[in-house]
């Protein structure tokens, strides 16, 4: 999409998007707002879309906590506190 585009062209909705596809979207909303070559209007709607895919992304990630804490918790349902290490 171009700088001149509104982002009400976009051919996804924010629900329509896998969670690292809402993330690159964000980036390249950030991107192109931060080029400031926007017009007032189509920056605004940047930010609505941007606002959107950010709650559906927080959605994604309260979805799959879920998910996990139901895998992880014992025979006598407690959930298991396990602390997650990236290395």
């Amino acid at each position: 999409m171009s700088n001149t585009e509104s982002a009400d062209h976009q051919p996804e909705t924010a629900k329509e998007l896998s969670f690292e596809d809402a993330v690159q979207e964000l980036e390249a909303i950030i991107q192109r707002m931060s080029g400031g070559t926007q017009s007032l209007e189509n920056s605004i709607a940047e930010f609505e879309r941007g606002i959107k895919i950010v709650r559906e992304c927080q959605k994604m990630l309260s979805d799959a906590e879920q998910r996990v804490e139901s895998l992880i918790k014992a025979a006598d349902g407690q959930v298991q506190t396990k602390s997650f290490d990236s290395e």
